[in-house]
């Protein structure tokens, strides 16, 4: 699941203006750092192009435990 957020930002106490996207990704527990970075980079890659430079963007990433998760009726624990 992808959210993608409007947000005021606050960089050591000044306020930089204007509004920042914040891109959260909400997935199964499962990725190691180096699938994390890959899907970081991407996001950071596509709005690159839309025009948004990288010190305008934040990435959140949140792990989400498979017994947290339902799909299908079920925990995705037990799929």
């Amino acid at each position: 699941m992808f959210k993608i957020l409007a947000s005021g930002f606050s960089f050591k106490g000044k306020k930089k203006g204007g509004f920042v996207p914040v891109v959260e990704v909400k997935w199964l527990e499962g990725r190691n750092a180096e699938q994390k970075k890959k899907l970081i980079e991407g996001i950071f890659r596509v709005f690159e192009e839309s025009g948004v430079k990288k010190e305008n963007l934040q990435v959140i990433i949140e792990d989400v435990p498979k017994t947290n998760w339902g799909m299908d009726g079920k925990p995705a624990s037990e799929k």
